[in-house]
Order: C-alpha cells, then sequence, then structure tokens
C-alpha cells in the first residue's frame, strides 16, 4: 500500500517570511529518517516544496483551465513537502510519520493519505482507465503490484 504522508506548518508556526538559521545538525536528522526509511526499503520519494510565490496556480472555470496570476499569499494550509512510502498498512504509515523529526516549522502537521490502487476501483473504471491509458496503466498498476 502507498502512502503520502504530506508536511504542513502548524497552527502557531509563524509566516514572517523570514528563514529562520540553518540548522546543520537538524537537516542532517531529516536526511538520517530518509535514510532510515530507504534502508528498511519503504521510502519511495522524499522531497521538500519551495514556497509558492514563484511557483503557478491553475484553476478551473467554465470547464477550461486558466493561468491565475499572483502573487500569492502565504498559507498554512501549503504542502512543505512529502514522503512517499510503501508498507503494509496505514498503522505501519502512522508509525512512520511519529518517527519523523520535526523543527523547521513547514512541518508541524504530517497528514498520511493512502494513494489510490488498482484494488481501490471497481472493474468498471479499471476497464475504461485500460482503455484510455493503456500503457501507462500497465505501467503504474504492474510497479504497485510488485511492491
Amino acid at each position: 500500500m502507498r502512502f503520502i504522508i504530506t508536511a504542513q506548518p502548524g497552527a502557531d508556526t509563524k509566516t514572517s517570511g523570514e528563514q529562520p538559521a540553518f540548522d546543520a545538525d537538524l537537516f542532517k536528522a531529516y536526511m538520517r529518517f530518509n535514510e532510515e526509511m530507504h534502508q528498511a526499503g519503504v521510502l519511495v520519494a522524499s522531497e521538500g516544496l519551495n514556497p509558492s510565490a514563484p511557483g503557478a496556480r491553475i484553476a478551473v472555470a467554465d470547464g477550461k483551465r486558466y493561468l491565475v496570476d499572483g502573487p500569492f499569499a502565504e498559507s498554512k494550509e501549503l504542502v512543505g513537502g512529502f514522503y512517499l512510502i510503501d508498507v503494509a498498512s496505514l498503522d505501519e504509515a502512522i508509525a512512520w510519520a511519529l518517527r519523523a523529526p520535526s523543527g523547521f516549522g513547514a512541518d508541524d502537521i504530517l497528514e498520511v493519505r493512502q494513494l489510490t490502487g488498482a484494488g481501490d476501483l471497481p472493474p468498471e473504471i479499471l476497464r475504461l482507465i485500460n482503455e484510455a491509458a493503456p500503457t501507462w496503466s500497465a505501467s503504474a498498476w504492474q510497479s504497485r503490484e510488485t511492491t
């Protein structure tokens, strides 16, 4: 089962725009956590996300996508990074999340959500996926079924 653990600031996190001083020991704690998950064979990917201001926001109106002009206000709901893990259960995913270091401020809250897999979808939906995207679905579902 694949889970995404997203990181975001907590309600008490200050968003003054100033970056705190870099803490090499704290950074290394995060990297050791990544290494521990990698060596346990559960880490698929782990990345931080840059601030939203230099990014782009795409919205939809009347069934068409359009670019929303910034600048964008800082939001406590923005995701600061993620871990993508492949484990046997939600309980195991939660156990890993509980072991994650904290201290950067953009990761005070970790949300654990299961990714949708082939086994989560009704046969009719799988049939439609296979018809519309045969090569993608073959590679996507196969890689998930072998782990």
